[in-house]
């Protein structure tokens, strides 16, 4: 076994990476000329001038008639002029030679006599007036646009306007190469086998740098050889001006990246000060940059954005990482986060505004939950230097959606349900974006107490038989709080094997986390039962959600467990029923009345179309749903 305390001899900080680039590379890309229709997002190599001036004539600004404005002098309400020498114009027509001056029509009469066709005029006009001059707009050979420009849609408009056909911008082509046993093509229809995984993180790279405009060649599985991973990275070198290669990070027997890169270049930087992401490995080969990402796929993620964003802004062909269009929130932390010093830590988060302050929930912290990633809008970066980041402090969230996403955002904590993942997909179609946070009835009121969340759902059953009122009454005491019902849903033991609440002494079991209502209820059934917990054997195995515990059983590390009905029903396995139970979204009163997005909510769960999907679903009483209830003092 690898000593991990000796597989990475000497970190770099994050902080020196960018140096690294401009030390080691000429960070000069490519030009390449390409057509006008296919710039839009492109960097431009040169500036751009215009080949023609805009307008090429001059042209009337107005509907009236052109007129020399010499030919209206005098002309005044008490003595009118009569004009002969004047041509109707529409707005845009070209003023016709010795004509100097347009007159709207509203000022203009149109006469006919013995004299002819003529205008009577009552107000002289300077020169020019109402008149579009040549290159008003712009003049044949001005810039249109400088180089290091990133061409926007308008500017596309301009640039065929002022006759640009095709644009010079900067070009980069990266070759991404996927290696591993483990892995299954994306796209073969070929579920993973246990230990496989379907080949995702070359896939991610790929997309990541294509929507920066960078040219990206993906080529197809490389299996656990030195010779193939030789090969195949030799072709990419010829081919292109950067590689990237996934895993082969680490030092086990099959992580051949490092060795490799230094018999065919060099290795500058083996293992980064950064969380995730640390076995992060940079090398040289023939002057080009070959970069190896871990094989976690948020470690993968975090060095994409904080490595290959890093290079690609030394290229000039991207912000710098932790930049972005819609920039950095100041948001109040939810939860502590520890972190080492000597460690530059990244931590995936949903922020959103509740009560008109901002809000950050950190999510999961482990590298290999790809959910965290898909949920998140921002992330928190902890500095080096400090030991962590406590819980209420002000920090920078930095966005990596748009702003307008995070301000549609809401914060849903607590007791899980799958039927929260179709209240987030008929939200979604109002523009409204659910994100769900899965830590148990009583984290979800805790969250609710500290005004963290835009509500909670939860199930906490007393000892009389009651569901929620008398735990808000003790917790948020004083607090106007409105309960609507999602719905009565059912409870179960769930198993492969059909067993009982009464075989949980001699099975093998999975539990909810503490301060979940279903661990609530579990505890209150052994009570009733006068069992000890001490007897169940995984009484201390914590699951985080019902289909946490589904999976388990599903996959054999357990035998039972205690979740709900669509969950079991979800993972094809016997559900037993105990009873319903009353699951209620609790909202602060004040917050219902102040936030339109709230009242939206409400609205949804009491809508037929959600109550019509409960039922198919499976496992709910809909009777009651979307009915409200209320706790607290009148606000």
């Amino acid at each position: 076994m690898v000593d991990e305390r000796k597989r990475y001899l000497s970190l770099t900080p994050l902080s020196d990476i960018h140096a690294l680039w401009k030390e080691n590379f000429s960070c000069t890309p490519r030009t390449e000329m390409i057509p006008l229709i296919r710039a839009c997002g492109r960097i431009t190599a040169e500036a751009l001038y215009s080949r023609l001036s805009a307008p090429a004539r001059h042209l009337s600004a107005m509907d009236g008639i052109a007129v020399l404005s010499s030919d209206t002098a005098g002309a005044t309400e008490q003595k009118p002029v009569r004009l002969r020498d004047a041509v109707p114009v529409n707005t845009g027509n070209l003023i016709p030679d010795g004509y100097n001056a347009v007159i709207m029509i509203e000022y203009v009469e149109e006469i006919l006599d013995e004299r002819g066709k003529g205008w009577i005029i009552r107000e002289e006009v300077p020169p020019w007036q109402h008149i579009r001059p040549v290159g008003e707009d712009i003049a044949e050979s001005e810039m249109v646009v400088p180089s290091h420009h990133i061409i926007r849609p308008q500017d596309i408009g301009a640039l065929a306007a002022y006759g640009i056909t095709e644009v010079p911008v900067f070009a980069l082509r990266v070759t991404v190469i996927p290696t591993g046993d483990e892995l299954v093509p994306f796209g073969s229809g070929v579920l993973p086998a246990p230990g496989q995984v379907i080949e995702s993180n070359m896939l991610m790279a790929q997309a990541y740098l294509e929507q920066k405009h960078i040219e990206v060649h993906r080529t197809s599985i490389v299996p656990d050889d030195p010779d193939e991973i030789e090969d195949a990275v030799l072709s990419a070198i010829n081919d292109s001006d950067m590689v990237v290669l996934s895993a082969g990070t680490s030092k086990g027997t099959k992580d051949y990246s490092a060795r490799l890169l230094e018999e065919l270049g060099s290795v500058l930087v083996h293992g980064i000060s950064m969380k995730p992401g640390k076995p992060v490995i940079i090398g040289m080969i023939d002057q080009k940059p070959v970069i190896c990402l871990p094989g976690y796929p948020v470690a993968a993620y975090t060095a994409l954005r904080e490595v290959i964003g890093s290079l690609l802004f030394a290229y000039g062909l991207s912000d710098a990482p932790g930049e972005s269009e819609d920039g950095i929130i100041q948001a109040r932390l939810t939860t502590t986060l520890p972190s080492d010093i000597g460690m530059t830590e990244f931590v995936l988060a949903t922020v959103s505004n509740i009560h008109g302050n901002w809000i950050v929930q950190p999510q999961s912290r482990g590298s290999g939950v790809m959910m965290s990633m898909v949920r998140a809008n921002a992330y928190i970066q902890i500095p080096s230097s400090t030991e962590g980041l406590s819980a209420g402090s002000i920090v920078p969230a930095r966005l990596t959606v748009s702003h307008a996403q995070v301000s549609a955002s809401i914060l849903i904590t607590g007791s899980h349900d799958p039927c929260l993942d179709i209240l987030a997909d008929i939200a979604a179609k109002q523009g409204i974006l659910i994100h769900s946070s899965h830590v148990g009835s009583m984290g979800g009121l805790l969250s609710l107490r500290k005004d963290e969340c835009h509500a909670a759902p939860m199930h906490l059953l007393d000892e009389q038989g009651e569901y929620n009122v008398s735990y808000l009454d003790k917790y948020c005491p004083g607090v106007r709080l409105m309960l609507v019902c999602i719905a009565k849903r059912e409870q179960g033991v769930i198993s492969r094997d059909g067993l009982t609440f009464s075989d949980i002494q001699s099975h093998t079991f999975l539990n909810r986390q503490k301060g979940s209502g279903t661990r609530i209820l579990l505890d209150h059934l052994l009570k009733q039962e006068g069992i000890d917990s001490a007897s169940i054997d995984g009484y201390d195995r914590e699951l985080t959600t019902h289909l946490a515990v589904c999976l388990g059983i599903q996959s054999g590390s357990a035998e039972m467990g205690i979740g709900v009905y669509s969950a079991a029903k979800a993972c094809n396995l016997s559900f037993v029923p105990i009873g319903y139970e009353r699951y209620e979204l609790v909202i602060r009163e004040d917050l219902y009345k102040s936030d339109a997005r709230i009242a939206q909510i409400v609205s949804l769960i009491q809508s037929p179309e959600f109550s019509a999907k409960l039922v198919e679903l499976g496992g709910y009483d809909v009777s009651e749903t979307g009915s409200i209830r209320y706790v607290g003092a009148l606000g």
